[in-house]
């Protein structure tokens, strides 16, 4: 299958809370979309590897996404070298999506930028024929996707773009909240709190969107960052 927009990100949930109103915007607007997770999450204070799987599992449902696998690499200790670069060269050749999008460029979390630059230097990897690759015993074409983008998650940093997710936000509020382990609920109750565990972490989710959206005169919005300049062909799409 054939993705317009994949998602690379590090950790279950990352891709929820960066750009789920990004990609329920394109699916309604019939693009192919996925997710890959680096990683199974298992190092998280709440919540363990197996209930993240089931809430990934919700969270795919609910986000209707064509593809969410997960590549089962460490939490915490994956590297960007040779071996998990293969592994994302393989998945960007298999699916051939047009757009990536990863992790932040810069956070809190050294997870997020060291996912950021391996699927970065993935993706370029992926576009050079003398790199050999095979998926179900088939030999893979080179692919490289026109476009990465990376969301912005808890350290703030100027977007290059902002997508308008206003119509998508109650739903992708919905998707992050199947994280039932991971985010505020009144229902689970667990000693360990963490900084995403507290009612306040939703709500610096919902104003850093507001925030985002006020610059293009709209209630909710995402925003990106791109390492390369981009361009468009009609400059009345923008606003």
């Amino acid at each position: 299958m054939k993705l317009d927009i994949l998602v690379i990100a590090v950790h279950p949930d990352d891709a929820e809370l960066g750009c789920a109103g990004t990609l329920l915007k394109y699916k309604a607007a019939g693009k192919k979309i996925g997710i890959i997770d680096l990683t199974r999450g298992e190092l998280g204070t709440r919540g363990t590897a197996e209930t993240r799987d089931v809430e990934a599992a919700d969270a795919a449902a609910i986000l209707k996404l064509d593809v969410r696998e997960n590549l089962g690499m460490r939490d915490g200790f994956f590297r960007n070298d040779e071996e998990h670069q293969m592994q994302i060269i393989r998945k960007i050749r298999q699916y051939q999506p047009e757009i990536v999008i990863t992790n932040a460029l810069e956070d809190r979390h050294p997870d997020h930028p060291r996912a950021a630059q391996l699927v970065n230097d993935a993706a370029f990897l992926s576009g050079l024929v003398k790199i050999g690759t095979t998926h179900d015993g088939e030999a893979q074409e080179a692919w490289r996707p026109r476009l990465l983008l990376h969301f912005i998650q808890s350290n703030y940093i100027e977007p290059d773009i902002l997508v308008d997710v206003t119509a998508q936000w109650d739903t992708k509020i919905k998707a992050i909240q199947a994280y039932k382990t991971q985010f505020f609920n009144p229902e689970y109750h667990e000693e360990n709190q963490t900084f995403i565990s507290g009612e306040g972490f939703m709500k610096f989710i919902e104003s850093k969107a507001r925030e985002l959206g006020k610059h293009i005169d709209a209630t909710y919005a995402e925003g990106f960052n791109s390492t390369k300049v981009l361009g468009i062909d009609n400059i009345f799409d923008l606003r």
